[in-house]
């Protein structure tokens, strides 16, 4: 079951193109549960500072160090989906670990902070084998749409979940026993998800390793060839510039919310859904697009509005009106949303494809190095310098004085956080300025792009606002199963001349 195929027939290779689907419905249910805002709402909760926040968010991106023996450990063993099932199993059994913390007193953030580094590096040794199992598999002209179905669902799943999430939390009252057990059975859920997820893995199929060399290259030299290719270098100095940029401030908007703005819990969470919902609905979108006008171009879109929405989340202070500043913060995680998940494909599916068949295990792994030394150093340094911003303000006043008294027409104040997303947003407009040496087959210009995403948001605000549209609605199910039919009819048919 484990083993790879010499050769995958077209019916089993469409299956595994389903089973991927289905897989990150119980991959992201997982993630939902036990990272990101639940993650740094769990260390709160235990008593956690800066630091160790800092810290947390850093473990997933310096783990990805173990990349490296990982590859050796590709070449040696030659079964990829063996190494990433049995690494994925031993990884989320950390999560059943990661339940108990709430009850372990003293030692509960220590329990946190290990389980998650043992998780994360065994995800990264997964990760490497992964990464060179599934290049092989996807065709290069299905990639962007295989895998934007495959995040959209996926990303809806994430969205239940952390609804989910959000309602678990807002029940229970901070500090209680009930907050407690509900931390412990969302990590016991998401544990239960990701063995699922190892178990439909595992009947994905794996096409064979080419023949090992007479002479096999060593573990320096399989990671010197991606640097000494020019152009994925440069796709590697993109791609540490803009981990850095973004995780100096983003691992913090937790932080922000609760101490600086004063939100609870379920305001973060609601906010996240938000930016989750963005992000479903723009994927396919962005797919598309990538297929069409090549990932870079996607890049030259999705990350600027990214990084203005960073920049904007300094704003969110200066907004006294409680009503307003919500809406601001909402309108800003849709945007987010909306532009991480191009970001997110773009970066993904452009590493993909400019890596050689049968090396992407090497040429992935040794961009993974860089982008996680970058990624993991910019959170810990966030996390050190949050007590020397915390005292430290920048005020701008303008003010016009006549006879008639003294108008005041611009104010702005400058406080902790906000200079950490100011920083950021700076960081990201030179990473920008790196991308622009990538090269990539049919990339097009920003111009190009835009339009067109502009046209298709036209076109579907257009088809949900007439009677077309409302029409293409009611024919939905109707459409559904014809093609149902169409599909039953043409594998039938295939069987038989098979």
């Amino acid at each position: 079951m484990l083993a790879p195929q010499a050769e995958i027939g077209e019916a089993e290779l469409e299956t595994g193109f389903r089973r991927l689907v289905v897989e990150a419905l119980f991959s992201n249910t997982t993630a939902a549960l036990t990272t990101g805002v639940v993650l740094t709402a769990f260390a709160l909760h235990l008593g956690a500072n800066n630091t160790t926040i800092g810290l947390l968010a850093a473990i997933p991106f310096l783990t990805q160090l173990a990349q490296v023996p990982a590859i050796a450990l590709v070449e040696r063993i030659r079964e990829r989906k063996r190494i990433a099932v049995l690494s994925s199993i031993f990884g989320r059994t950390m999560l059943g670990l990661m339940a108990i913390a709430p009850f372990a007193g003293s030692y509960g953030l220590t329990i946190m902070v290990t389980a998650t580094f043992v998780l994360c590096a065994m995800g990264a040794v997964g990760s490497c084998a992964w990464n060179s199992w599934i290049r092989d598999l996807a065709p290069d002209d299905r990639m962007g749409r295989i895998f934007a179905r495959r995040t959209f669902y996926a990303t809806l799943t994430t969205l239940i979940a952390g609804i989910a999430a959000a309602t678990a939390l807002e029940v229970t009252n901070e500090g209680s026993p009930a907050r407690d057990l509900s931390f412990a059975m969302l990590y016991v859920v998401g544990c239960a998800a990701g063995l699922i997820s190892a178990w439909i893995v595992a009947r994905l199929p794996e096409p064979a390793l080419a023949p090992r060399p007479a002479k096999a290259l060593r573990l320096f030299e399989q990671l010197k060839r991606p640097f000494s290719d020019r152009n994925f270098w440069r796709l590697i100095l993109f791609l540490g510039t803009w981990q850095f940029a973004i995780n100096f401030a983003t691992p913090f908007f937790t932080v922000y919310l609760v101490r600086q703005l004063g939100y609870d819990m379920s305001v973060v969470m609601g906010l996240s859904i938000a930016s989750q919902l963005a992000n479903a609905f723009a994927l396919r979108s962005w797919g598309t697009l990538a297929d069409r006008f090549a990932n870079k171009s996607v890049l030259l879109v999705a990350a600027p509005i990214y990084i203005l929405c960073i920049a904007a989340m300094a704003g969110t202070s200066q907004i006294t009106q409680e009503g307003f500043r919500l809406a601001w913060l909402v309108l800003l995680h849709l945007l987010m949303g909306g532009a991480v998940a191009g970001v997110t494909l773009a970066t993904a599916n452009i590493a993909l494809k400019l890596s050689p068949r049968g090396e992407a295990a090497s040429y992935l792994a040794a961009g993974a190095v860089v982008t996680a030394v970058a990624a993991g150093s910019a959170p810990i340094l966030g996390g050190a310098l949050a007590d020397f911003f915390a005292v430290r303000q920048l005020e701008l006043v303008g003010r016009w004085t006549s006879p008639d008294g003294v108008f005041t027409y611009l104010s702005l104040r400058l406080s902790n956080w906000d200079f950490y997303f100011l920083l950021s947003a700076l960081l990201g407009l030179y990473a920008l300025h790196r991308l622009g040496h990538v090269k990539e087959t049919g990339e097009a210009s920003r111009e190009e792009v835009l339009r067109h995403l502009v046209a298709e948001t036209r076109g579907s605000i257009h088809n949900f606002s007439t009677v077309t549209g409302l029409k293409a609605l009611t024919d939905f199910p109707a459409g559904l199963i014809r093609e149902i039919r169409v599909r039953q009819r043409f594998y039938r048919r295939r069987a038989a001349r098979a």
